[in-house]
């Protein structure tokens, strides 16, 4: 894991048209965008415990892209020389703390911040592997063995390029910094005794258990 070191977890809202209308938001104008921290990080091969304080926790699964460059004010035709491999990970949230914070007009970062809340692949392929189009990749998770949900990158309401630039603006982005591209339809509760793959094309990207 040395390679996490220093890293931050750049995590994109409501980046799938279908998802924002299945919990009832807006489509918004410009990326909106939030932060996980390293400790959010789940070990690799550790369950996922779900927190004593939420009733309601949601699996969200998303196209992680690394950076492999760091990059400032960069305009988005350039923006796809800082990255060269893609991964898949979760977006562990609190649904319930995030309604409250979010009827109180509070930030997210208890709903979505804490620690095991971001699961990360196995490993990283690189975008050559996968065709060379990062708009043009499928990817599903599986919950104890049915498909709970299923993306195409090309249904992105910002592609990620649009998503690396526009996050430049206000934070410079470092080598190993991670981009959490959004989620498509299909969001849900977890509960103990779950088990959740992650698929990216034909790859098994990851698979936990939850208690």
């Amino acid at each position: 894991m040395a390679h996490l070191c220093r890293m931050k977890i750049v995590c994109i809202g409501r980046n799938y048209a279908d998802h924002a209308a299945e919990l009832g938001n807006t489509v918004p104008s410009e990326p909106l965008f939030f932060f996980k921290p390293e400790s959010a990080v789940l070990h690799q091969d550790h369950p996922f415990t779900i927190p004593e304080w939420t009733q309601d926790c949601h699996y969200e699964v998303e196209l992680v892209v690394r950076l492999d460059r760091a990059a400032k004010w960069i305009e988005q035709g350039h923006a796809s020389r800082c990255y060269t491999q893609i991964g898949l990970g979760l977006d562990f949230t609190a649904r319930d703390v995030q309604q409250q914070l979010k009827k109180a007009g509070k930030p997210w970062e208890k709903a979505k911040a804490f620690d095991g809340s971001a699961v990360l692949s196995r490993e990283w392929v690189p975008l050559t592997e996968l065709g060379g189009d990062v708009q043009d990749l499928r990817f599903s998770l599986l919950k104890n063995g049915e498909v709970v949900q299923e993306g195409h990158t090309a249904d992105m309401l910002f592609p990620v390029d649009a998503l690396i630039a526009h996050v430049s603006r206000y934070s410079t982005w470092k080598t190993g910094d991670l981009l959490f591209t959004g989620t498509p339809a299909g969001v849900g509760p977890v509960q103990s005794g779950d088990h959740l793959e992650g698929r990216l094309g034909g790859r098994t990207m990851f698979a936990l258990d939850v208690l």
